[in-house]
């Protein structure tokens, strides 16, 4: 393992549901909070670009006041539709979300305050259309200070997304804009704009071709089939651009969570949006009595493509995160082990690290250390070492070698951390046990076994104390000469 890389243990509590259903359950609820994200963005941009317009076009600051009235339902939207995938994803992604983060710290921390100042900067500009007719320009600031915010906060966002991908960069993360860094966050970003501003011209299609809406009275100068015709051209080439900027988004993603799963999932996905593309340009060049005839196939077809996607996104982020999320199992199992061996042993009264008895070297490093995990005639979280000298019956090198480079050998047992002694010490205590389980098995033959370490006794009082390394954390073994 790179030592280099964070590997916290995990919270030890169930979930709530089958895994493979809040796996399902994260990515429709992502999708129903994206869609109206998507709106609230696309809707912001395209207002201030028409109202910019109609400051030559009269017909089109009309549009613009339209768009600018559903703006404020769709962010509410998108607001309370986003508890539900943020619970689930501190859920599912606990230690990785919350990293994530954390170490992006003040700009996430910022989300609220930012969101806020643009629901009021939204509600300001949508209340004070009449009222700065006049102050055209001053009305453009608010609007486009609106759009601004909503094209900051997802940012933020993404970058913690993106972030939870990669735990082997967490340590060198210092903040929000060093994650900028990182690959992938901007072709995402670009993405998304074009999925913002696709959403909304295909949304606005509908909206405004309906039956029941009164175009011609409501925004004089546009036509029903003139008006849906514009936002299908936006849709299309926002699409068609997407079909740029998707590619590199998928190159650019780390190998770690490529699969030949993942691309047939996503030329699946693209697959269905070419379909799209074409009958949008069918729609787009089509007669006015006949325009909206291919309208619900280009949304099922399309819809088809964000789940597709949506789902693909989610594959990438467990294949990528497995094997970090691996050695965290691995990890908690561990520390689930260590901390009922640490009750046991005080239920069973007996000493704790460091205890101060008089020992010789082997057996002192053996209580101090080994008996963490192990007892001679009995499983505690590593096997019994009775089967240990059986594999390296008179071999004691080669439970050194072991001990120095451990792993797993059998997936009932946690993998073993390795420990760094002395060599003294390594050969003091792989003997003892050996000559210990000897002992055991042949109590007329085997002699003294606290004197069985041979010249380790005349160790000096210095190698005797020299700390243990277990995974990162240190513990004095205490001198068999210092009661």
């Amino acid at each position: 393992m790179d030592t280099t890389i964070p590997v916290p243990k995990d919270i030890m509590l169930g979930l709530p549901a089958p895994r493979f259903d809040l796996e399902i359950l994260i990515v429709l609820l992502f999708l129903a909070h994206i869609f109206f994200v998507n709106l609230m963005v696309g809707s912001s941009i395209l207002t201030v670009i028409y109202e910019i317009a109609g400051l030559t076009r009269k017909e089109y600051d009309k549009l613009a006041s339209e768009i600018s009235s559903t703006i404020t339902v769709n962010k509410s939207l998108a607001v309370v539709l986003g508890v539900a995938p943020l619970l689930a994803i501190n859920v599912l992604y606990t230690l990785y979300f919350y990293s994530a983060t954390s170490l992006i710290g003040t700009a996430w921390y910022m989300i609220v305050p930012l969101v806020t100042l643009a629901f009021l900067f939204g509600y300001l500009h949508k209340y004070t259309w009449k009222a700065l007719e006049n102050q055209k320009a001053l009305h453009i600031l608010i609007g486009a200070m609106q759009t601004i915010l909503f094209l900051i906060i997802p940012f933020i966002f993404l970058a913690a997304i993106n972030l939870m991908l990669f735990p082997e960069r967490w340590a060198e993360v210092q903040g929000w804009l060093s994650t900028l860094a990182l690959p992938n966050v901007f072709p995402r970003y670009f993405h998304f704009i074009l999925a913002c501003i696709a959403l909304t011209g295909l949304f606005f299609a509908v909206y405004f071709g309906r039956a029941g809406y009164p175009v011609e009275e409501t925004m004089p100068g546009f036509t029903r089939p003139g008006l849906r015709r514009h936002f299908y051209a936006i849709t299309f080439w926002a699409s068609l651009a997407q079909f740029v900027a998707g590619p590199l988004v998928f190159l650019t993603l780390p190998d770690q969570g490529i699969s030949w799963t993942l691309f047939l999932i996503i030329s699946t996905g693209a697959t269905l949006a070419a379909f799209a593309l074409w009958y949008l340009w069918h729609e787009i060049q089509a007669p006015d009595d006949q325009i909206g005839a291919r309208l619900w196939l280009i949304v099922a077809l399309l819809t088809g493509t964000v789940l597709l996607m949506g789902y693909g996104r989610h594959l990438y982020r467990e294949t990528a995160l497995e094997p970090h999320m691996k050695l965290v199992a691995e990890q908690t199992q561990t520390f689930a082990s260590l901390s009922k061996v640490a009750q046991w042993r005080q239920e069973q009264g007996l000493g704790g690290m460091g205890s101060g008895e008089k020992l010789p070297l082997g057996e002192s490093v053996f209580k101090n250390v080994c008996s963490a995990c192990h007892m001679f005639d009995k499983r505690l979280v590593g096997p019994p070492l009775m089967e240990v000298a059986e594999m390296y019956q008179g071999n004691p090198d080669g439970i050194i070698t072991w001990v120095k480079n451990p792993g797993r050998r059998r997936m009932d047992y946690p993998p073993m951390q390795a420990i760094k002694l002395t060599e003294t010490q390594h050969k003091a205590v792989a003997n003892y046990i050996l000559d210990t389980v000897e002992a055991m098995k042949n109590p007329t033959a085997a002699g003294d076994v606290q004197g069985a370490t041979g010249d380790v006794q005349a160790a000096t009082e210095e190698v005797q104390s020299a700390p243990v390394e277990i995974q990162g954390s240190t513990v004095e073994i205490p001198s068999a000469t210092t009661p």
